[in-house]
């Protein structure tokens, strides 16, 4: 091959390759501290989209990997992820108890080994089977790392110290956030683990006094304020607890942006709520990009390459 032809090449190649790479839109911490530090309500707050079951769309199904990539390559977000355990004690990325919906399988997840789910495949929210597999808790946290912050929803019946162990192996501490329910669940993990961040259900000052009761640390606390427009008194509590504040607007509110416009999810971000989990993810982190852009709010950790 001559030198020209040899140049004209490699500039095919080089174009080819940049063009089929797509940005990430990453979030990642160097240290422990500045994870924490980060989701600990000081002053200002970068808002931050949670993507409902990673962001499930059509050819994308629920709590996949690939699904999460696909977000990210649109928006800067937090992947809320669920987790359950098959019959031979192997964490796996489900929502339901069953395996209808999501799957080409049939019946209980408890019911089937991980050997025997991986013959199954994943269908998207309309019911399309995919090329995507079930994944282990092992991988999604393996995937994720440098690149996104997980919420993990433990569903009934998987032991929160599995959830801990797997965390622990995949040296995942700075990028993950274990999801409770109620201040047994926020106890436990705070026991098991008292360095890792909860997402707890906290929707007043009696909630977060119960919490402290059971021995959760204030500093470890992520609000989790419910899925209707949060009240003022609960945000300015949070705020001078120093506790940041996630909503869920899965339902009425996600229904009510599609009805009369997006600018609901802005109004929640005003009025002092850093995280809005939802099944519109694309469309909540650019009325975030509102708020950020008005506040000139800056932070090394997030990068778009």
């Amino acid at each position: 091959m001559n030198r020209n032809l040899l140049v004209v090449f490699v500039l095919v190649f080089q174009f080819t390759t940049s063009f089929g790479q797509q940005k990430l839109h990453r979030i990642s911490f160097d240290k422990f501290t500045d994870f924490t530090s980060f989701f600990q309500r000081k002053t200002n707050f970068y808002p931050l989209v949670s993507a409902h079951r990673g962001g499930p769309t059509k050819g994308f199904p629920e709590n996949c990997t690939a699904t999460f990539e696909n977000t990210i390559r649109q928006v800067l977000a937090i992947i809320e992820t669920d987790i359950a355990m098959t019959k031979d004690s192997v964490l796996v990325m489900l929502h339901d108890n069953t395996l209808d919906r999501t799957t080409t399988g049939t019946g209980l997840v408890s019911n089937y080994t991980y050997e025997e789910l991986k013959l199954l495949y994943l269908k998207d929210n309309d019911g399309n089977v995919t090329n995507f597999k079930i994944e282990t808790l092992d991988e999604v946290l393996a995937w994720g790392r440098g690149k996104v912050v997980y919420t993990l929803d433990v569903k009934r019946g998987v032991p929160f110290n599995k959830i801990v162990a797997a965390i622990r192996k995949n040296k995942a501490e700075n990028y993950s956030i274990v999801i409770t329910y109620n201040a047994n669940q926020a106890a436990e993990v705070s026991a098991l683990a008292p360095d890792i961040l909860l997402s707890v259900s906290a929707r007043s000052k009696e909630d977060v006094e119960r919490l402290e009761n059971f021995g959760v640390k204030v500093e470890n606390m992520l609000a989790f304020v419910g899925t209707s427009f949060p009240k003022e008194e609960t945000l300015v509590y949070m705020k001078n607890r120093g506790i940041s504040c996630i909503s869920g607007t899965m339902g009425n509110i996600d229904k009510s942006a599609i009805a009369n416009g997006d600018s609901i999810y802005l109004d929640i971000i005003k009025a002092g709520v850093m995280i809005i989990s939802s099944d519109r993810p694309v469309e909540v982190a650019k009325q975030m990009e509102l708020f950020i852009i008005e506040n000139s709010l800056t932070t090394k950790c997030i990068s778009h390459n």
